[in-house]
């Protein structure tokens, strides 16, 4: 999906939107959940900056997925590696 009108993402609630309407990869709304309650279960009260890196890494995952030139530079950087694993045999 690409929509160049990406929902607000400052919380952790809109967040979770932006993933369950599929702007994110596929399995990301799912995946979002399950790590940020194993987060949460196991982070001390007092730190909770793994939670922070997961909210910016899926936040960061929604953003590149809507990026219009997204699809373009990873098959770029896939075309590259192959090229780069044939010129070493």
């Amino acid at each position: 999906m690409r929509d160049t009108h990406l929902p607000s993402l400052r919380t952790i609630e809109e967040l979770r939107a932006a993933l369950a309407m599929g702007y994110g990869f596929p399995g990301d709304a799912d995946g979002f959940e399950a790590e940020l309650a194993r987060e949460i279960n196991h982070a001390d009260p007092a730190d909770l900056s793994g939670v922070v890196r997961l909210v910016e890494e899926f936040r960061g995952r929604v953003i590149a997925r809507q990026d219009p030139s997204f699809d373009s530079a990873v098959a770029a950087a896939v075309a590259e590696i192959r090229s780069a694993r044939e010129n070493d045999r």
